[in-house]
């Protein structure tokens, strides 16, 4: 027996126009599916409601996949693959494996050839390097940085010195209740010739995209709090 494709489906970034951020691919593959793995059983189906799911939502299998997950449970997770059955591996916002869970369960289907697929998608990392105007030829991601305020001081400050020796963006995110904080401590650690790309709230309505130096940062004070935003850093 021929065993299913994995298909990587993005999901928006936030409530903004399905038409504008979801490519006619994604909505083929949407509309044929009724096996999924996905973050958030709710979410999920909110989603494949609104990009028009041809089968009843009730139809729909799916299995769950969050940063709970254990590695042992991603047999299970493929067994409907072995099976023949194609599955969509839904993210939560934007694209499945990029910052999101995902990637062990992706690992494992290649060892068990069975065949994956990406969708175009939005990524919020990738709209926001490239929207900067900072380094895209070379350039890291890096999650989260430490809470704790000494450990996050001591990051920055490797960050921004591996940008200098490297000529390279280093890309990174919050928890968007603490991105003020997180602003604060950058502006108070950098150079002030170091450029920093806020990107927040990336293809909604609102959205915000600036690259100032430090030191003009330093003049400002834009609004964070609970907004989800991209930090992109070069010396």
């Amino acid at each position: 027996m021929s065993t299913g494709t994995l298909y990587l489906i993005p999901a928006p970034l936030g409530n903004s126009d399905i038409g504008w951020i979801v490519p006619p691919a994604v909505h083929e593959c949407i509309a044929r599916l009724d096996h999924y793995i996905v973050e958030h059983p709710k979410t999920a189906r909110q989603f494949l409601k609104q990009v028009g799911c041809a089968l009843p939502l009730q139809q729909i299998t799916m299995q769950v996949l969050d940063e709970h997950t254990h590695a042992r449970e991603f047999e299970n997770l493929l067994a409907p693959l072995l099976a023949g059955i194609d599955t969509g591996l839904l993210s939560e916002a934007g694209c499945p494996v990029i910052a999101d869970p995902g990637a062990g369960l992706v690992r494992l289907a290649h060892q068990k050839n069975i065949r994956v697929v990406p969708l175009v998608g939005p990524s919020s990392i990738l709209l926001a390097l490239m929207s900067s105007g900072l380094n895209g030829q070379r350039f890291a991601f890096h999650g989260y940085l430490p809470v704790e305020n000494s450990k996050r001081i001591k990051k920055i400050i490797e960050l921004e010195k591996s940008s200098i020796t490297g000529d390279q963006t280093q890309i990174f995110i919050e928890t968007p209740y603490r991105n003020q904080k997180l602003l604060e401590a950058i502006t108070a650690t950098c150079r002030e010739g170091t450029a920093l790309c806020i990107a927040c709230n990336l293809t909604l309505a609102d959205e915000f995209i600036a690259t100032r130096t430090i030191k003009e940062w330093k003049r400002v004070s834009p609004d964070l709090s609970n907004k989800p935003a991209v930090f992109l850093l070069q010396g």
